[in-house]
């Protein structure tokens, strides 16, 4: 597998779907690897590590089957190689909550799901030219 520039963590096929072929629309030089669950994601996440190689930013959906969205957050802040990648909740849900404790745990930002296609590539081109096409010096 060669190393995504992102690494999208989602168990709903059909926007699965969608995404990548938004994406497709947006940059189709971009490569976007999915995962379904959060362990499965973690334990990729681990493999990418050992091999010095790391997506450019992680999507993460809350609800997800193994590991939570939220547990999948917290465990790749944790861990030093991973600690600093851009990590976006890219959820359904708009529970300030939810919205609240994702930031808690360390998310770089929450993004609601929008309704539509169009509005779902406007949201992930936003995405896309913040997150790979701006260069941040620290």
């Amino acid at each position: 597998m060669a190393t995504p520039d992102i690494l999208y963590v989602e168990d709903n096929e059909d926007f699965i779907d969608v995404v990548e072929c938004a994406m497709v629309q947006i940059d189709g030089k971009t490569i976007m690897h999915t995962i379904e669950d959060g362990a499965l994601a973690l334990t990729t996440l681990d493999k990418m590590v050992e091999n010095k190689a790391k997506p450019r930013l992680i999507l993460i959906d809350l609800n997800l089957p193994g590991l939570s969205g939220l547990d999948l957050l917290r465990k790749i802040r944790e861990t030093q190689a991973l600690r600093y990648i851009p990590t976006v909740i890219f959820s359904t849900s708009d529970n300030p909550k939810d919205i609240r404790t994702s930031l808690e745990f360390g998310a770089n930002a929450y993004v609601t799901k929008p309704l539509g296609y169009s509005n779902l590539v406007k949201c992930l081109s936003s995405l896309h030219e913040f997150w790979l096409n701006t260069t941040c010096v620290a």
